[in-house]
């Protein structure tokens, strides 16, 4: 009773292929990483715009008129060297301790408050703003998507085809181990790419937009001592997130020839 089951794991790899081949080619800004994209830019951007709305709902904006002019002129001065028109750029200071910012597909840009206490500088601002918007001007968003269904379809038919010749029981474990599998394996060894490709591009944006790059170096050094002094630390290999040691390394050695390549030193800080 098992064997019509052969002919639609079949017709569902074909048509993934297809999908991959038609729709899924891409190849990031800057870097030229190929990338699976499944989804297209502009429904990312409406889902970008949609959690924007969520967002605002639920978080306070800062009183701060000082700060969240700040928070708006450095973003907006990335964002014209991100030359991305099409994107409808906003820049919002959220009222939080967190040390956290984020910019969602389509440019929407929140920065927590609680990250102003480490960004003294507009070029260490530049740093953090320049990261999130790559996020977005890369559509990383939307290549994790992307790599999720891929994931969840190869997932299910490998179970489906294995629950088939091999029972139930031996199924269900195969489902487990690849869930796990594909999160440690696959999952966050490439967000640690996204993340390394962000701290590049970030850069690069804040370099074109007139902030030193170095910057992102002194940045990060404060957050290697703010992680430290919460006892913050996880294997690197279960992070989404490259190590602080490894970001600091990748940042020195491509700083020089960033800063040769894309500083406008005409802007004024």
């Amino acid at each position: 009773m098992n064997r019509p089951l052969i002919p639609w794991l079949k017709r569902a790899a074909l048509l993934l292929c297809l999908a991959v081949l038609v729709s899924g080619c891409g190849h990031a800004a800057y870097t030229n990483r190929s990338q699976l994209l499944l989804i297209g830019e502009g429904q990312e951007m409406q889902l970008g715009l949609q959690a924007a709305q969520d967002v605002l709902k639920k978080e306070k904006e800062s009183s701060d008129l000082l700060q969240t002019e700040r928070v708006r002129r450095v973003g907006w001065r990335i964002a014209m060297a991100a030359n991305k028109p099409e994107y409808k750029w906003e820049f919002h200071l959220i009222e939080k301790n967190d040390v956290n910012a984020f910019c969602l597909p389509g440019g929407k840009v929140f920065v927590y408050t609680g990250i102003l206490n480490l960004t003294t500088s507009n070029d260490e601002l530049a740093a953090v703003m320049g990261h999130e918007i790559a996020h977005a001007l890369e559509r990383h968003g939307a290549e994790r998507m992307s790599q999720a269904l891929m994931l969840q379809v190869g997932g299910q038919a490998a179970s489906i085809a294995i629950g088939s010749s091999v029972g139930p029981v031996a199924s269900e474990v195969f489902g487990q181990a690849y869930g796990i599998g594909a999160q440690v394996g696959v999952m966050l060894p490439h967000n640690r790419t996204q993340e390394s490709e962000a701290d590049e591009v970030g850069m690069i944006l804040a370099a074109k937009a007139g902030y030193e790059p170095a910057g992102a170096l002194s940045l990060w050094r404060k957050m290697d001592a703010y992680a430290k002094s919460k006892g913050k630390s996880q294997p690197e290999w279960l992070s989404t997130h490259p190590s602080t040691t490894q970001r600091i390394a990748d940042i020195q050695a491509k700083m020089d020839a960033i800063r040769a390549k894309y500083f406008q030193p005409q802007y004024l800080n």
